[in-house]
């Protein structure tokens, strides 16, 4: 997040004196035609999203030392915050990476399983005046943390509970697919709206939530 915010804070200040039309600097003929030439590189945008929708795990069943077992489907709308940026080439393709935290509380007793994921993505968009459409996908890994309490049976600070909470963490690679829309309020500032939907690809457990997401946020473009 911090570093989210130091790019953001980066680029921001480069649209602040640049304005947020290309006419009011107008770029020397000498860089316009070595750009054309050089390269199909068109730029960068990068920014942050929110994002929320729902989740589920599979059934899961906890066993306390005393033989006891429990039964438990982690599920409803986790929340979180993320990432991305981007570096277009011609005028469809981008490539890039993001990341983001999603954390979900699913009972009353103070359960909650996070999970933190990143990678390289690549989309394809398709400019139409101020909307654009994009289709993508994202490979990397993550980790997720999941701390059950299935009894709040201790009212005290500093009191050790009685054999009925877990805790669980494990890495894992992932595939998200993704598709959404970029609206341009201006040339360097764009609205986004996604969905994705993550794949654990290796490492797969019974308490891992899987479900669609969806983003709101902010591209600053350059």
């Amino acid at each position: 997040i911090f570093l989210v915010f130091a790019f953001l804070f980066i680029v921001g200040g480069n649209f602040v004196f640049a304005g947020s039309s290309p006419e009011s600097t107008p770029a020397p003929k000498e860089r316009k035609y070595k750009t054309k030439r050089s390269s199909n590189f068109m730029g960068y945008s990068g920014g942050m999203m929110l994002h929320t929708g729902y989740v589920l795990s599979r059934n899961t069943t906890f066993t306390n030392m005393a033989g006891d077992s429990y039964n438990l489907r982690m599920k409803g709308m986790p929340f979180g915050i993320g990432g991305a940026i981007r570096f277009h080439f011609g005028k469809h393709f981008r490539v890039g990476s993001e990341g983001y935290a999603s954390t979900l509380r699913y009972n009353k007793n103070g359960s909650f399983e996070s999970i933190g994921w990143g990678g390289i993505l690549l989309d394809y968009a398709w400019p139409k005046g101020r909307w654009t459409p994009f289709v993508g996908g994202t490979f990397g890994g993550g980790a997720a943390k999941n701390v059950t309490v299935l009894d709040k049976s201790t009212t005290s600070d500093f009191i050790l509970d009685n054999g009925t909470t877990s805790y669980r963490k494990y890495p894992f690679l992932c595939l998200v697919p993704f598709a959404g829309v970029e609206f341009a309020m201006t040339t360097n500032v764009h609205l986004v709206l996604k969905a994705d939907f993550m794949f654990n690809v290796s490492n797969l457990q019974n308490d891992f939530v899987y479900g669609p997401r969806i983003y709101f946020g902010f591209m600053f473009c350059h």
